[in-house]
């Protein structure tokens, strides 16, 4: 079983995903501003967010995955500010987004439970 750290960042911009280990250690360097080495997990995609590249450091050097949808897209967090490189996702919304699961759909489904469940109250 692969152990990932908890920390969990998306870069917001789509790159390059021929990038190798070190291209995209310097991306999270120089872009992104963090440790490419620290106790954090960074998830990369392309521009039509088909594939995804999972990139982390388990103590030993770095560890990548690689991700092709063959339908769909992966539904990259798309809600942040403006000019951020970065955002932060948890544990459980990796699965979803690695799954290829819409994760605003999942939001709007406890939604309507919710208030069904209210409603009926």
């Amino acid at each position: 079983m692969i152990r990932l750290p908890e920390t969990i960042y998306v870069a917001t911009t789509p790159v390059n995903l021929r990038l190798s280990f070190d291209r995209l250690a310097g991306i999270v360097r120089e872009v992104l501003g963090h440790d490419p080495r620290g106790e954090a997990v960074f998830v990369f995609h392309n521009r039509c967010r088909t594939h995804v590249k999972i990139l982390w450091h388990d103590r030993r050097g770095y560890c990548l995955v690689y991700k092709r949808l063959d339908r769909g897209v992966f539904r990259i967090p798309l809600a942040v500010p403006p000019g951020c490189a970065r955002v932060s996702i948890s544990r459980r919304e990796l699965d979803a987004l690695f799954e290829g699961v819409d994760t605003a759909l999942l939001r709007r489904a406890r939604q309507v439970v919710r208030e069904h469940a209210a409603a009926s109250a």
